[in-house]
């Protein structure tokens, strides 16, 4: 079976989720796929890579110009013979109709990326254009899948229509470093609680840094802090508190590795867009989880760990804190987020 898969940025991987349940997609023998990939992120551009045939669009894949670039990767699959059709994302949306009228026996299953026009950050036109790319690509796609309980039950009361639930796995997460690094190393010298995200509203970085600053638990902080005046703002206001790392992004899944293991516990701020992949990656330690009270990360976590809404609730949580593992989480990472099941689950859209 050949599939062509549509809306990341490429691989190698080098982004966010859509790259990496990309690159654990394809691989193997039993089937052939083609990735269409941005032009504007690679330098080397590989003909291949495991076995995928890689295709190189000269456009950006991200923010408005990721319309024209998920178009025009639909069309040239389609010319180039596909007619099986992951399509990461509604962006292109737009063009399903008429790639159903001219490929009848097109299939195109689509996984819609969260409810991503309620996020806070889309305003006016921007917003009004991706409520209906939504409801486009619902209608018009073969098969949908959402990465979470909660938008797929969104998606049956909305539209009317079956949504097959399809998370990320974390078990890449697990690459344990060639050589260990010691702890002192990385200026880490008394116990501390792991937070890792980008630093956007919606992930409510701010109530987690007021929790900690209010408090005596060290907290090590990994995000983009300079890529938004939120972020940087809220660099300038906690950064020289002396229980609180605020640490650039780490890339690096080896050394994330470290941080992850010897954590005492992880708060994940994030509110929206579905499951996060950087939650089901951290469930793999058998870390105690705080979350958001959300209903995005209670459906990821089964409603188990632990719920905050405020600062107060957070700083209740760390006070009576004293589990340092977490085996349920754990449990449910391995039953639900692991790359052999995800992959399984899409390639059985295509059968």
């Amino acid at each position: 079976m050949k599939i062509a898969i549509v809306g990341s940025v490429g691989v190698p991987a080098s982004y966010g989720g859509f790259e990496t349940l990309v690159e654990s997609l394809i691989g193997g023998d039993e089937h052939q796929f083609t990735v269409y990939c941005s032009s504007k992120y690679y330098e080397l551009r590989l003909a291949t890579y495991k076995g995928a045939k890689l295709v190189y669009i000269p456009l950006n894949a991200n923010g408005p110009m990721s319309v024209v670039y998920d178009i025009f990767s639909c069309l040239h699959a389609l010319l180039a013979g596909h007619r099986n059709l992951l399509i990461l994302g509604v962006s292109g949306a737009i063009i399903f109709p008429v790639l159903r009228l001219l490929f009848p026996s097109v299939k195109l299953v689509t996984n819609i990326d969260g409810i991503e026009w309620r996020r806070e950050k889309w305003q006016g036109l921007a917003k009004r254009f991706l409520k209906f790319s939504e409801t486009v690509a619902v209608n018009y796609s073969t098969k949908i899948v959402a990465d979470n309980e909660a938008i797929a039950d969104y998606v049956n009361h909305a539209y009317r229509r079956d949504c097959k639930t399809i998370a990320y796995g974390g078990d890449h997460a697990l690459a344990v470093p060639d050589e260990l690094v010691n702890l002192s190393a990385l200026d880490i010298d008394r116990q501390y609680a792991l937070a890792l995200c980008r630093i956007e509203p919606e992930n409510n970085v701010h109530i987690i840094l007021e929790a900690f600053a209010n408090s005596q638990q060290e907290l090590v902080f990994v995000g983009n802090w300079y890529a938004s005046d939120y972020g940087k703002r809220l660099h300038d206001q906690y950064s020289s508190k002396l229980n609180l790392r605020l640490l650039d992004p780490i890339y690096d899944i080896k050394v994330l590795w470290v941080y992850r293991t010897n954590c005492s516990a992880y708060i994940h701020g994030h509110s929206a867009g579905g499951t996060n992949p950087s939650l089901v990656e951290m469930m793999h330690f058998a870390k105690p989880v705080i979350a958001f009270d959300c209903v995005y990360n209670r459906a990821t976590l089964e409603n188990k760990g632990l719920y905050f809404g405020t600062s107060d609730d957070l700083c209740r949580h760390m006070k009576s804190f004293c589990q340092h593992s977490d085996p349920e989480m754990q449990e449910i990472a391995q039953r639900r987020y692991t790359w052999k099941i995800v992959k399984q689950q899409y390639l059985s859209l295509f059968e």
